[in-house]
């Protein structure tokens, strides 16, 4: 359904899935096993998502009763990017009155186990990484009052999304080793099937062949520093001219590849650049410090948590992406710098 139009009722639901507002009422509710048979369930769920449809939540609370808690699920807390996010949106649910539940996914993608003996029972909303939408199916948060974090805008579940503006971010990392001269490039990319890795490569991948003369080689790699220290030795002692930066999805694949170079025997930046994408605290703990993007978790949290109220107070959210900052360190100079 187009933004601006009219919002889909319970009797569109009904129209569409071919059946009476009841049995709309009853699948929606999940209090239709012994009463509507799973195929009727099934075409009642799918017209919903299809026509974009959300229970009217006024009157669900009076039916039910708030809970006033919400679930944030998350990749695996490998990283502290994750609890900023948690910070921020925890911040913003307890200034309005809502608890926070934190849920991460298993392994950080794929499948997850109901947290809850019925999530819809227990929660009021949503508010998910794309690293575990997977995890969406399993709890049904995707039957929920929905926000997507790091999320395709045209593809997430029918939900609204909340962006950092990634693709600025590798342009401005690109940019930045382009100034200052380089033309071959390794892509070291994180091995992880995710909408804001694909956004992240294609940004660089388009920027960087702007410029006449350059080359891009990409690496894929788990986000690990064993396994970017694996995948950065393997891509540079592979045939061919050596890159003169490496550029990293992730701040500790940048760790990874520092830790590659130093056994190669190359010199961070005097024989090659480095940059990451974070601006964890490792970036500064790293020698020489990193280049990177900044991203801003607490900031994002809040938005997200900001959007996921708007959405079950019935208001349209912020749609603009969050604005992300080059920081420029000392693991990136001009290409053969002394």
């Amino acid at each position: 359904m187009a933004r601006g139009s009219t919002r889909p009722t319970s009797r569109d639901v009904a129209q569409a899935a071919g059946v009476s507002q009841a049995a709309v009422s009853l699948v929606l509710g999940d209090k239709w096993r012994g009463r509507v048979s799973e195929t009727t369930a099934q075409r009642v769920r799918d017209a919903a998502r299809e026509l974009g449809y959300r229970p009217n939540l006024a009157a669900r609370n009076l039916r039910l009763g708030r809970t006033r808690t919400v679930l944030l699920v998350v990749p695996a807390l490998t990283t502290e990017f994750f609890a900023g996010v948690y910070t921020g949106a925890a911040r913003v649910a307890a200034a309005h009155g809502f608890g926070v539940v934190l849920y991460p996914s298993p392994e950080g993608v794929g499948p997850a186990r109901d947290p809850f003996a019925s999530a819809q029972a227990a929660l009021d909303g949503v508010l998910a990484s794309s690293m575990a939408a997977d995890a969406l199916t399993a709890i049904r948060g995707d039957q929920l009052p929905l926000v997507m974090l790091d999320s395709d805008p045209t593809g997430s579940l029918g939900a609204a999304t909340v962006n950092l503006d990634i693709a600025d971010g590798a342009h401005q990392l690109a940019d930045h080793l382009l100034g200052l001269g380089h033309r071959r490039f390794l892509h070291l990319a994180a091995d992880v099937p995710s909408w804001t890795f694909d956004v992240r490569a294609h940004a660089l991948t388009t920027r960087i062949a702007a410029t006449p003369g350059t080359t891009l080689r990409t690496a894929p790699a788990p986000i690990s520093i064993d396994d970017a220290r694996t995948a950065t030795e393997a891509a540079l002692t592979a045939p061919g001219p050596r890159p003169t930066a490496v550029i990293c999805d992730d701040d500790k694949l940048a760790a990874g590849a520092y830790k590659a170079l130093r056994r190669l025997g190359l010199r961070i930046p005097d024989d090659i650049s480095v940059t990451g994408l974070d601006d964890l605290a490792l970036a500064t703990a790293l020698d020489p410090e990193l280049t990177t993007v900044r991203l801003d978790a607490e900031l994002f949290g809040e938005r997200g948590m900001q959007a996921l109220l708007d959405v079950l107070e019935g208001r349209t959210p912020d749609a603009a992406d969050i604005p992300v900052h080059l920081v420029v360190r000392a693991s990136t100079a001009p290409p053969g710098a002394p």
